[in-house]
């Protein structure tokens, strides 16, 4: 049974179940997730809780945890077991453990299993194929930059709080989102600092601004999204916050690289006869990236491409040491570069609302920066 993470009050209300996997690379939700099956459980009479942490899964003692859900307490007839598996893997004799687990599973013990993000292998594996059959299923998921600030009006409004109507709210939304991208925990700790300086009620634009840190923490792959779909004032905010972090600029250079290779490669296959959605599962383009390439693609032409691939190729020099007369010496200064051209080229692409990605002219003042 899956359960989407804001599904799980309604859930619980209902009833414990006696397993739980939760799963995802969001750990402020998987911690609520958590704390939310627990609460539940000590309400419902399930007293003791033994705790396993699978460092090394070839020396783990499997038939210690298989057994203790067998075992009766002397303390409690009703116990919570956890099992954390912080790399994903349980290894074959894990695999087996947790296959015989669920086929064992008592009314008498709920059982909470964390994992991390997974990825296609283990998600089709035996192991968790049994935990999805036989329990409820909570996938922790980030939030999305679009989803954010939707994200944050409901938490605003469980803690009493609300932004004004209107464009006005908006803004004061988009600007506490801009805050604290990529970083739910920290967003979760300025909305608990709004609570205790500000009342219940409406929140000014000036009170969040005064408020909230800039605390957001950029994802390298990320960037790619912003950059397809014309985010130009992201697409920026997102680079400057990875050089400040220390990222590597090889890193940065590869990513933006690669869609732009993959932009040439989707444009010849097109080109060539071939169906675009075939195109793009031949490029192993899916999920977000996939649909801003589905926009992208046919407006740009076969010189845009190349202008762009010759490009990439020249800021790749530029990143290891070579000098170019038209190019920044500073590698960030020519990503900056890259990433603004290859905006420049995506901004004649219409959005999925039908508006400009970004105006031209502020992306001419932006490359002339």
């Amino acid at each position: 049974m899956q359960v989407k993470p804001d599904q799980l009050e309604a859930h619980l209300a209902r009833g414990l179940k006696p397993l739980y996997t939760v799963h995802g690379d969001e750990p402020l939700l998987a911690q609520e997730a958590g704390d939310a099956i627990r609460n539940a459980a000590r309400a419902a009479g399930y007293s003791e809780r033994k705790v396993y942490t699978v460092g090394n899964a070839a020396h783990f003692d499997w038939d210690g945890f298989l057994g203790a859900s067998q075992a009766m307490s002397l303390f409690a007839e009703r116990q919570l077991i956890e099992l954390r598996i912080p790399n994903g893997k349980p290894g074959k004799g894990g695999s087996e453990a947790l296959q015989r687990y669920c086929d064992t599973l008592s009314d008498d013990v709920v059982t909470i299993v964390h994992l991390p993000k997974l990825d296609w292998q283990q998600a089709k594996s035996g192991w968790f194929g049994a935990l999805d059959q036989h329990g409820v299923m909570l996938k922790v998921e980030a939030v999305e930059r679009r989803e954010l600030p939707a994200w944050i009006a409901r938490r605003l409004a469980v803690q009493g709080q609300r932004v004004a109507e209107g464009e006005e709210g908006q803004r004061t939304l988009a600007f506490f989102a801009d805050r604290v991208e990529g970083n739910l925990l920290a967003a979760h700790q300025e909305l608990q600092k709004l609570a205790l300086l500000h009342p219940q009620g409406v929140l000014s634009f000036e009170q969040v601004e005064a408020a909230v840190l800039n605390v957001a923490r950029y994802d390298v792959f990320k960037l790619g999204e912003a950059v397809l779909a014309g985010q130009v004032g992201r697409a920026l905010r997102m680079l400057e916050g990875l050089e400040a972090e220390g990222e590597g600029a090889v890193l940065v250079h590869w990513t933006l690289a690669e869609d732009i290779r993959a932009l040439k490669r989707i444009k010849e296959a097109v080109a060539d006869g071939k169906p675009l959605p075939l195109a793009l599962k031949e490029a192993r383009v899916w999920g977000v990236k996939e649909r801003l390439f589905e926009r992208v693609v046919p407006t740009l032409a076969d010189h845009q491409l190349a202008h762009l691939v010759q490009a990439a190729s020249l800021c790749d020099g530029v990143i290891k040491g070579l000098k170019h007369p038209e190019w920044p010496l500073d590698p960030w200064a020519a990503l900056k570069r890259l990433m603004l051209l290859t905006l420049q080229q995506v901004a004649s692409a219409p959005t999925p609302q039908g508006a400009r990605a970004a105006p031209a002219a502020r992306l001419q003042l932006a490359l002339q920066a």
